[in-house]
């Protein structure tokens, strides 16, 4: 009698990559929102609206790191990646050009908050856009640890 509990190799090494990428970008993605929670106190009283696109940011990078967390989708990896982009291209904007009634950072690339976030949305967006792109071509899609373990006890049946 075949033993139906056993996860094939292949399908166990999947599930752990799954688990690796979710974890990896869920945890970027709240980093991100602790970053601009911290960095945003302030924005209040200089530029009002930078501190409302900190706090869409921090509640965006939560939902979709739970949505990359309980669902592992294509479209929420792609979500976070996006949005980690956005936010980059945002701390560049303000770096070089500056913002509308925000100049006061141009130039300063060397703040410590501001390098640790952008290696955190750099990281989120190398892990995440490639996990995106090998489930559109049919590789190791991102599914749930359970739908894996499914398929492995389907597959040994």
């Amino acid at each position: 009698m075949p033993d139906h509990t056993a996860i094939h190799p292949d399908t166990h090494t999947a599930i752990v990559r799954d688990a690796a990428t979710r974890g990896t970008v869920a945890v970027g993605l709240a980093g991100i929102a602790l970053i601009h929670v911290i960095d945003g106190v302030g924005k209040w009283s200089e530029t009002r609206y930078l501190f409302w696109l900190f706090m869409g940011l921090i509640v965006s990078s939560l939902a979709v790191a739970g949505a990359v967390l309980f669902t592992g989708t294509r479209a929420s990896l792609l979500a976070a990646a996006g949005l980690s982009a956005s936010a980059l291209v945002g701390y560049v904007l303000s770096r070089t050009t500056g913002l509308p009634n925000a100049t006061g950072d141009i130039g300063n690339w060397g703040e410590p908050i501001g390098l640790a976030n952008v290696v955190i949305e750099a990281a989120v967006i190398l892990v995440a856009a490639p996990a995106a792109l090998l489930a559109a071509r049919g590789g190791a899609a991102v599914r749930t640890p359970a739908v894996h373990a499914a398929r492995a006890v389907r597959a040994s049946a």
